[in-house]
Order: structure tokens, then C-alpha cells, then sequence
């Protein structure tokens, strides 16, 4: 076999694993080999084998291991076993099935003794040889089992800040993804290391913990990513300081929960590439890793940061890899044609390149060929690295394949000497650290804004009370100069009225000294009647108070007197001043306070309306007393009315005083106010002079830069001369180029049979290669012809370049359309030239043919092109999206050239192969266009338009067991099911095959079962079932006659 024959064939002494260790590292761990004793009848007992010496664990194996510059290695305890580092090997025998005939030679090719722990592989009735490994599994054995023997181990190290990989190994159809992959939604007991891996993981990890997946593909040596399948071709980058491999581009995704995990991998899985072989009917036909990243806290107590006294925490970071690799396989056993052939090679490449390697780690080899494969780069910590490993291997138990179970054991044992330095992989969580130190910054950050934002509210009220401040002084400015105008001329007035009452008051006081002699008399006189002593005793007490308030009045008016000789001299000075305005303002404050002085003689006037009241009462009162004294009466009588008119004039010299201090008042914030306008209005007068010379500036720099750019557009203008010349000559030069191109491009082969096309799906190239292998010199004529072709493409190519031959697509002369179309179409047949076409519009260019050219050659040429481009998925998107399946349905009735409509069906057919696609090819008449074709019946043709149906067919059934698709088929509607069966037995055997496929992944479809009945397809399947050539064909329509419960009620009525 291609890919194991690097791994100890030559050996008929097979080791097994470890057991007996010392304590020191350095020990050298022994290996036996168990081998049956010979003789007839088979088995006896194991005999011990040879010791060897496991791989030294020394410095290089730091060179394997991811390292980051935070990282720390975790002492190993006490109790630790270097048994643990071995890469840990099982092996699980599935169950026989139909494709395993009991053989009389070898009827028990594999015995497994699993209380033991060892597997004995017979090679004939008479020899056998016994292996032994770490776990050994039934073909009973349950999911459940396997995985807590096999991967728990290695996933609780992850859990715990170690890598680990968990692989299958195994040839095809063996249960390597049933093993790993199986996601078991409707039997949990199904479900294999994937889904229980991640179930054990979210099941320990704490909400602080992450999880992330990634899945990805190594399909045909190019990385793919399963959950963007649009990210093809992905580079490997492998870090120079720490040698660690990394795959950038990929789609990480964090995941919530266990079936949020499900949805990915079930989309996952749809992506993978799969085919129908007769080994497997769903074989994978690349290798899968997903890869589980894993983030969590470390138990121990955090470190402190020196520098800054920060705790800084540290977290374990771990990934685990869970690697389902396709299946090794014999091409003569597989049956691989055309495009599984290819994909085949790369199969047993790369998994003959992971030999190579754990060939290299058991014996010790100083060189490790790791770079020979992308396989072997990304499983480089997996073996000989820094991570926990563990190895399932699945065989099967038919005699048939006895070599490649013989070599998938041995690869077992040799993986099982290779020895991992497993390294505990801790970091400083700066990550969680800067997060907590911004979301602080940020609180701060917010806090200070929000103090901003008070400051700035408080800075706007102030502003406006300020301005209302302003606004009120102003209207009291307004009336204090107003009062301060009246209050100039009323003092003139007070002046002159102080001096009488100044005088009065000294009349007063003498007649006051009068009426006290004049009181103590009568006092004598009256002192015989009691009435007349208590009238005295009050009157006595109340001459009192107005003497003392005549006293203190007396002092006020020498003090009112002061005050008004010093308000003439201020009003003096106010007088010497020229400011009008000012004046104006002292004439309307005065006039208020002409209307003040108005209010306060109209109020003078009723306080002695009141007294003259009180002055009547007090003549009643003194009437009552007219038996004592008249003259007493009227004594008292005009003793009060001095006393009301004294009182009088005592307010009117305390409203003086008052207006006294407002004015004084006034004309201090007169002052200020007066010098705070003068400073604002010089500050504005400044900033007036400033803008003027900043305009005066911005004036000169724009009249610069209008100069500038006057001289920019005169060499602007000579610029364009010259480009304009320019291209005139490039004009010429692209003629004389075009010239050329038609000189150089008639070189090319004008035969149809001189070019190659790639369409590897069609029969004919398979016959071509057996007849080649029939004939030598027929195949070896053929290659160097195909070499000597595409030397001459890759001359015009390079030459011409691939934009100019694109652009002579459009040209109108036939004579140069053709050639061109030729090299395009030779072009498109290798997978690195095809995206660069693509890019540079050759597939409109080619679409444009298709849709506008009447010519058979070119329409046959450019629909082989197109057929070429459409092998790749992301260019089925384009084509279609671009209109492309409506232009070949329509091409495909404007000829009866069977070559073209071969072309033409081919290119059809691989769109069918895209299942996303098959709504817009039922709605632009592809489907119909593919059973049109078939009027000729042109054998080609058919065998082109089955394998479209069976394209179409097994991408929608696909699509309802997954459970996005639960409608009738699209094919039903346009008689497809009619022609398959009454073309299925005037076929050949190709065709038949592709035909068979398309019946039973129709029959698939539950909707589809009323159409087989009717129309006698169910009678086909079950001929399908009995007589089909392919044995998996068999077997699949078994399984759906089985399955759906309307064929067994129509079969059991019959």
C-alpha cells in the first residue's frame, strides 16, 4: 500500500509498548514481542521478545514544544511515570458487514483477546502473530467504552493545562468517523469522541472559562476551512523563536453550549468531501482536525507584580486535537477513478509521509522528515512533541485486507514508541488584567466626564446669572441715576427747609420749657380731684416721651444737617462732571424721586388727616374735662397738634437720611460698572484689531495659493500632454502586440485531439488510461504530447499575458476568437490557473461566447472551459450567480453537435454536483436542458446527463437526511425519474452505475415514494437491489427499501 510502506515491512518481529520503567528519566523502557509458536492448528502462547531503549528525553525536545515568553513549566510530581508521555495506541475491530464474505482459508483473520490486551493476526491456517497494546476493543465494544479508555485520559489532561491529540488511523471504511465524528442526535449513545470530548469539557470549565473550536481540512494538500468554506488554499505559519504552528485565517468560534457545538459539526461535516467507492459508499476523501482551544484560571494564588503592586493572575491555556484521518486504500480494491484517483494519491502521500515520521521518532533518527507534508506540520506537537497523545487504530476482520491490517498494526506499534516531553503551559492573564485596568479607565474616564458636564451646566448658570445680574444692574443703574437727579434738586430744597426747621425746633424748645411750667401748674392745681391726678400722671408720662423724642430728634436734625452740607458738596461735584448720559440718568432718578417725595407728602397729608382725628377724639375727651379747666383743654389741644406736626417732620428727615445712603450706594456702583464697560469694551476693541490682521493673514496665503495653484495647472497641463502622447504610442504598441499574439498563437494545434481537456469526468479518459497501460508506447507518445501542448500554452501565456488573450475573446474575427478560446480552455484544465482567470474576467469572457456565438467549434470549446471551471464549488457559485446555467440551457438547442452537448451536459452535470445551487438550476431550465440533450442519443451525452442526475440526486438526498430539504424532488417535475428508468437496461455498464445511484438517492426521499409507485421505478430498485454489478449500489438500495415504510406496505400488498 502507497502510504504504509515505509512502516516496517521488513520487520516479522513486532515490539510492543513499555511496561516495566525505573525511576529515573533516562531509563531505557523494554519492549517484547509476542509470536505464536508455529505448527499446525494456530495459536499458542506469547514468548517474550528483545528489549530496545525509548527515545532519550533531552534539550531537543524544547524544540518542539510551544513556548510563550510569559509561559511557565509546571514541576512534574512526585509520583510521576514516564509511561505517561508514550504515545498511548488502541485498536477497535468493527463488525463484519456485506462486504466481508466469510472465507474458508481465513475465517478468523483477527483474534482478540482484550483480557490481555493483545490482538493475534493469523496469515494462514497454520501461523499467526500477536501484538499487544495499551487498550484492545471488540467489535461489541460501546462508544461510551472507547472513549473513556482512549480520549477521557487525554481530555482531562486539556482540562488541566496540557495539549493533547486524540487520532484515528485505519484503512477506509473501517469506522474511523463513526469512532470520532459521530454526532448522534437521535441515539446518544452513538455519539463519539468529538461530541463526548466537548461534553465533558463544558461540563468542568467555570463561566470565566472560554472554549473555542476550529475545524478545518487537509483535502488534496491544500487547507480548507470546514466552517467557512470559502477560506481555501489557508498557509501554514510556524513561528521562527518558539516553533510553534499555527493556521492564521481560520474561523475560530466560541462555544455556548453542547448544542450550539452540534450545529457546528453537523456543518462541518457537510462541508467535508465525500465519495462513493467500493470500499465505502461515504468514504472521507480528506483529513479532518478539529481543534479545541481552551482558556482557563490557574487554582494556585496569584502572583504579585513588583513593579506596580498589581495582582496579576495567570491562566492555563491548552489545546486538544482531534484528528480523523481518511481512510489508506488500494486503488485496485477501491475502484478510484478520474478525480478519487487524484485524490487517492494525495491520501496515501501524506499519511506514507506520517509513517516516515513515526518511523524517524521510534528508531531515534536525527532527522525528523516533518516539512514532506501539511499532515505532518500540523500534527508536529502530536508525536515527539509537548502533547499528550493518543492513537486509535480501526480494522476490520475480512481475510480480504489482510496486508493493510498487518500495516495499520504495525504503524500502531511503531507510534507506540514515540515518546512526547508533555509541558503545563501557564501565562500571566495580562489579557484579563489590561481589561480590568481599562473598564477602571473607563469608569474613571466617564466619572470626570460626568464632573465636566456639572461643571460646565454650573459654569452656564452662573453665566446666566450673571447676565441676569448684569441686566438688573443696569435698570437699577437707569434708576439710580434717575433718583440721584431728583435728589440733587431736592436737596436744594431740604437746605433750604432744614433752616426752618431748625428754628422751629429752637421756638420749640422754648415753648416747651413754657408748657412744663405751665404742666406743673396745672399739676398743682388739679391735685384735689383723683380724676384730674391720674390725667396728670398720663399726661406727665407722655410729655416725657415727646420731650425725649423731641431730644433725639434734635440730635437727627444736627446730624441731618452734617449729612446735607456734605450731599451739596458731593452734588457740587456730580454738577462738574460733563458726562451727559450721565446727567440724563440723574434727571430721571431725580424725577422718581420728585414722585417718591410726591408719595411721601401725600402720605405726610393723611397722617394728619389722622391726627386731626385724634385731635377730635381729643377734643371729646377734653370736653369730658371741661368741668376742670377750659384753658387746661386748650393747652392740651395745641400742645398736640406741635406734637403731630414734630412727628411729621421727624419722618420726613428719616425718608432724607434713606435716600441719602441709596445715593451714595448708586453712585459707588456707578463707578464700578462704568469701569468694568470701559476694560470690556478696550478688550473688544483688541480682538477687533486681532481678527482684522488674521483676515489680512488668510488674505496674502490665499492669494499665494491662488498663484500656486495657477502654476499646478499649467504643469498639469503639460502632464496631460504628455500622457496623451503616451498612450497614443502605448495604442500602437498594443497593435503591433496584437500583431504578434496572432503570429505566436497560430502555433497552437488546430485539432480538436491536440488540446487537453481536462473534463476528468467522463468515461472515455478512464478507458484511455487502461488502454495506455496496455500499450506503453501509445501512453508514453500521449504524455509527451500533453507536455509538449502545455510548454506551448505556458510559452503564449508568459509571452503575451493572460489579460491580452482574455481581451481577443471579444474581438469579432473568428480567426482570432478561436485560437484564443483554445489557450483559455487549455488553461482552465489546471486547478492553479483557473482562479486568475476568474479574477481577470475570463468566465464573463467566456460566458459572452456562449451567449453570443453561433460557431460550433467555439461554443464547443468555451462550454468545456466553463466545465473546467465549474469543478471547483466557489466558481459553481459564480457561474450561476452570473447567469451561467440559463446561457448553456439555451446553447444547448442551438446545436445537434454531439461534442458540443457532451461539453455542454459535462458542465451542467458538475453544477448539479453543488447543492446549493439546485433551486437556480431548476428556475433557469438546466434540468430540462440536460433530458433535451439526450434526443440524440448520443452515448456521451447520456453518460454525461446520468451523471448529472445522480449529482442532482445524491446532493438532494443528502440534503433531506440532514434535514434541510423535505419537499418532493425537483427532478420530479421535468419527467427525470420516467427517463431513468427506461434508460437504466440500453445502457452501458458506466452509465448504468450513475443511473442505479440516481434511483436510489431519489428513493431516499419520502416524498418521492407516490412517483415510484406510479411510474414502476420501485420495481427498478428492487431489481437495483437484487442485480446491481457494484455491491455498494446493492447495499444502499436494500437500506432504503428497508427504511421507508411506504415501499414495505407496497411490498407486502403485492
Amino acid at each position: 500500500m502507497a502510504s504504509l510502506g515505509s512502516v516496517g515491512r521488513n520487520s516479522h518481529k513486532f515490539e510492543r509498548p513499555p511496561f516495566n520503567t525505573s525511576s529515573s528519566s533516562s531509563s531505557a523502557p523494554t519492549n517484547s514481542s509476542l509470536k505464536s509458536n508455529g505448527g499446525g492448528g494456530g495459536g499458542g502462547g506469547g514468548a517474550q521478545g528483545q528489549q530496545h531503549s525509548a527515545r532519550p528525553k533531552g534539550p531537543t525536545s524544547n524544540s518542539r514544544r510551544s513556548i510563550t515568553p510569559t509561559s511557565r513549566t509546571r514541576a512534574l510530581p512526585i509520583d510521576y511515570d514516564p509511561e505517561s508521555e508514550r504515545v498511548r495506541v488502541a485498536v477497535r475491530l468493527r463488525p463484519r458487514n456485506a462486504d466481508d464474505p466469510p472465507d474458508a482459508d481465513y475465517a478468523e483473520c483477527v483474534e482478540i483477546q482484550p483480557e490481555l490486551k493483545r490482538l493475534k493476526l493469523r496469515k494462514n491456517n497454520w501461523s499467526s502473530e500477536a501484538y499487544r497494546f495499551d487498550e484492545v476493543f471488540t467489535e461489541t465494544s460501546s462508544q461510551k467504552r472507547v472513549y473513556e479508555a482512549v480520549a477521557k485520559p487525554v481530555v482531562e489532561s486539556v482540562l488541566e493545562g496540557y495539549n493533547g491529540t486524540v487520532m484515528a488511523y485505519g484503512q477506509t471504511g473501517t469506522g474511523k468517523t463513526y469512532t470520532l465524528g459521530r454526532i448522534g442526535r437521535e441515539d446518544p449513545s452513538e455519539r463519539g469522541m468529538m461530541v463526548r470530548s466537548l461534553e465533558d469539557i463544558l461540563a468542568s470549565i467555570s463561566a470565566t472559562d472560554s472554549v473555542e473550536v476550529s475545524y478545518l481540512q487537509l483535502y488534496m494538500e491544500s487547507i480548507q476551512d470546514l466552517l467557512a468554506p470559502e477560506k481555501t488554499n489557508i498557509p501554514i505559519v510556524e513561528d521562527a523563536k518558539t516553533g510553534e504552528v499555527s493556521v492564521p485565517g481560520i474561523e475560530i468560534i466560541k462555544i455556548r453550549n453542547l448544542d450550539h457545538f452540534l450545529q457546528i459539526l453537523q456543518l462541518g461535516e457537510s462541508n467535508r468531501h465525500a465519495a462513493n467507492t467500493k470500499m465505502n459508499t461515504e468514504s472521507s476523501r480528506s483529513h479532518a482536525i478539529l481543534t479545541v482551544y481552551i482558556r482557563r484560571s490557574a487554582n494556585e494564588k496569584e502572583e504579585t507584580d513588583t513593579s506596580n503592586g498589581n495582582h496579576v493572575p495567570t491562566v492555563r491555556k491548552s489545546k486538544l486535537l482531534i484528528v480523523d484521518l481518511a481512510g489508506s486504500e488500494r486503488v485496485n480494491k477501491s475502484g478510484s477513478e478520474g478525480h478519487l484517483l487524484e485524490e487517492a494519491k494525495f491520501i496515501n502521500l501524506s499519511l506514507s509521509s506520517l509513517g516516515k515520521c513515526i518511523n524517524a521518532l521510534a528508531e531515534n533518527s536525527p532527522h525528523i522528515p516533518i516539512r514532506d507534508s501539511k499532515l505532518t506540520r500540523l500534527l508536529r506537537d502530536s508525536f515527539g512533541g509537548s502533547a499528550r497523545t493518543s492513537l486509535i487504530i480501526t480494522i476490520g476482520p475480512s481475510s480480504r485486507h489482510h496486508a493493510e491490517t498487518a500495516s495499520t498494526v504495525m504503524f500502531g506499534q511503531r507510534a507506540m514508541k514515540v515518546v512526547n516531553t508533555v509541558k503545563l503551559k501557564e501565562e500571566f492573564d495580562y489579557e484579563s488584567l489590561c481589561k480590568k485596568l481599562e473598564s477602571q479607565v473607563d469608569r474613571l474616564s466617564a466619572e470626570i466626564d460626568r464632573q465636566q458636564k456639572l461643571r460646565e451646566n454650573e459654569r452656564g448658570e452662573l453665566n446666566k446669572l450673571l447676565d441676569a445680574f448684569e441686566n438688573s444692574s443696569a435698570e437699577a443703574e437707569k434708576r439710580f441715576l434717575a433718583k440721584s437727579e431728583l435728589l440733587q434738586k431736592e436737596n436744594a430744597r431740604l437746605a433750604s427747609e432744614m433752616k426752618e426747621v431748625l428754628q422751629e425746633l429752637d421756638m420749640q424748645k422754648q415753648q416747651n420749657k413754657m408748657l412744663i411750667d405751665e404742666v406743673a401748674r396745672l399739676v398743682t392745681s388739679v391735685k384735689n380731684t383723683k380724676s384730674l391726678e391720674e390725667e396728670n400722671a398720663r399726661l406727665e408720662s407722655e410729655l416725657n416721651d415727646v420731650i425725649k423724642e423731641l431730644q433725639n430728634q434734635k440730635d437727627q436734625n444736627i446730624i441731618m444737617h452734617d449729612e446735607v452740607k456734605r450731599m451739596e458738596m458731593n452734588s457740587k461735584h456730580i454738577k462738574k462732571q460733563d458726562n451727559s448720559a450721565y446727567q440724563k440718568v440723574l434727571a430721571e432718578t431725580t424725577q422718581m424721586y420728585e414722585g417718591k417725595i410726591a408719595d411721601l407728602m401725600k402720605q405726610i397729608s393723611d397722617i394728619q388727616v389722622s391726627l386731626e382725628k385724634n385731635e377730635v377724639e381729643n377734643s371729646r375727651y377734653h370736653k369730658a374735662l371741661v368741668d376742670t379747666t377750659k384753658m387746661y383743654e386748650n393747652r392740651i389741644n395745641e400742645l398736640n397738634q406741635q406734637f403731630e406736626e414734630e412727628r411729621a417732620r421727624a419722618g420726613e428727615i428719616e425718608e432724607v437720611n434713606s435716600t441719602k445712603e441709596l445715593l451714595k450706594e448708586y453712585q459707588n456702583s456707578v463707578q464700578v460698572n462704568a469701569k468694568k464697560e470701559i476694560n470690556e469694551l478696550q478688550m473688544r476693541l483688541q480682538e477687533m484689531n486681532q481678527l482684522h490682521e488674521t483676515t489680512a493673514n488668510e488674505l496674502r496665503l490665499l492669494s499665494v495659493e491662488f498663484k500656486n495653484l495657477e502654476s499646478e495647472k499649467a504643469t498639469l497641463e503639460n502632464e496631460l500632454h504628455y500622457v496623451k502622447q503616451s498612450l497614443e504610442k502605448e495604442e500602437k504598441r498594443r497593435k503591433e502586440s496584437e500583431t504578434e499574439l496572432l503570429n505566436v498563437m497560430k502555433g497552437v494545434p488546430e485539432s480538436e485531439e491536440d488540446f487537453e481537456e481536462k473534463v476528468s469526468y467522463m468515461h472515455e479518459h478512464l478507458t484511455k488510461k487502461f488502454s495506455s497501460l496496455q500499450n506503453p508506447n501509445n501512453s508514453n507518445r500521449t504524455r509527451e504530447t500533453i507536455l509538449s501542448q502545455r510548454n506551448t500554452i505556458t510559452k503564449i501565456c508568459e509571452e503575451v499575458g493572460l489579460q491580452k488573450i482574455l481581451s481577443l475573446l471579444e474581438s469579432g474575427d473568428l480567426d482570432v476568437q478561436i485560437p484564443a478560446v483554445k489557450v483559455v480552455a487549455n488553461l482552465a484544465a489546471e486547478d492553479s490557473n483557473q482562479e486568475k482567470i476568474v479574477n481577470e474576467g475570463g468566465l464573463d469572457a467566456l460566458l459572452m461566447l456562449v451567449e453570443s456565438s453561433n460557431n460550433t467549434t467555439i461554443l464547443r470549446v468555451a462550454s468545456g472551459a466553463i466545465a473546467n471551471l465549474a469543478m471547483n464549488a466557489m466558481n459553481q457559485g459564480l457561474i450561476t450567480n452570473k447567469g451561467g446555467a440559463k446561457l448553456l440551457a439555451s446553447a444547448s438547442s442551438k446545436t445537434d453537435d454531439p461534442q458540443t452537448l457532451r461539453m455542454i451536459a459535462g458542465a451542467i452535470a458538475n453544477l448539479c454536483g453543488n447543492g446549493k445551487l439546485h433551486v437556480i438550476l431548476k428556475e433557469d431550465g438546466a434540468i430540462k436542458a440536460l433530458l433535451r440533450m439526450t434526443r440524440l442519443e448520443n452515448t456521451d451525452v447520456i453518460a454525461q446527463v446520468a451523471r448529472g442526475l445522480a449529482n442532482f440526486a445524491k446532493c438532494e438526498s443528502r440534503r433531506f437526511m440532514q434535514g434541510h430539504w423535505r419537499s418532493r424532488s425537483l427532478l420530479m417535475d421535468d419527467g427525470a425519474l420516467s427517463w431513468l428508468v427506461a434508460n437504466l437496461n440500453t445502457t452501458s455498464t458506466s452509465t448504468r452505475r450513475h443511473l442505479e445511484l440516481a434511483i436510489c438517492h431519489l428513493a431516499q426521499n419520502e416524498e418521492n415514494g407516490r412517483d415510484f409507485i406510479s411510474s414502476g421505478a420501485l420495481k427498478q430498485l428492487i431489481e437495483i437491489s437484487e442485480g446491481s454489478a457494484k455491491e455498494d449500489i446493492r447495499n444502499l438500495a436494500k437500506k432504503t427499501l428497508r427504511l421507508s415504510p411506504l415501499f414495505r406496505k407496497e411490498l407486502r400488498s403485492e
